[in-house]
């Protein structure tokens, strides 16, 4: 099977084939915005990412720090075998639509409780996500939600012909 060939971070930067699996949940002071139809829907600096072996980080952000106004709750999930039950989320922003833009972890796994309903949202649903003062790129695919930087290098998984990686 074909593998692809990890890039090699410069100074300041992580390579994605560095982070774990199973994944790990960690803390990060970087500001968090998520804007959708003009509106800002999400601001924190008390956010935490996930990171996972090929994956950019997807970004988990408290429901206090969410304009909880704009969320519909959605049917269905979907099961991780690390978090657990996920539920979605749709944005309605004065009247423009986004479907299941967002995700949580209403009861996740021992391991990742403390992201119990912090929602992470799908750049590639909203207008801008940023960390700190850049703005991301979304991850390829709409199965992950991975938010990328200039500070991690791929590649990534989630594109065409990345699912046997």
């Amino acid at each position: 099977m074909w593998r692809p060939k990890r890039i090699e971070p410069s100074i300041g930067q992580e390579s994605v084939w560095d982070y774990p699996r199973p994944p790990r949940l960690e803390k990060t002071g970087a500001r968090l915005r998520v804007i959708f139809n003009g509106r800002t829907v999400a601001d924190t600096t008390a956010g935490y990412r996930v990171l996972e072996t090929s994956h950019p980080p997807a970004y988990y952000i408290p429901p206090d720090d969410i304009a909880r106004q704009y969320l519909l709750d959605v049917p269905g999930g979907s099961w991780c075998e690390f978090k657990g039950q996920a539920r979605y989320w749709s944005l309605l922003v004065d009247g423009r639509t986004s479907e299941r833009a967002a995700w949580s972890y209403p009861s996740p796994s021992s391991e990742f409780s403390d992201i119990a309903g912090h929602l992470a949202f799908y750049a590639s649903r909203v207008d801008e996500c940023w960390v700190d003062d850049e703005r991301v790129l979304p991850q390829e695919g709409d199965f992950y939600g991975g938010w990328i930087t200039s500070r991690i290098v791929g590649p990534f998984k989630g594109g065409a012909g990345t699912r046997g990686w």
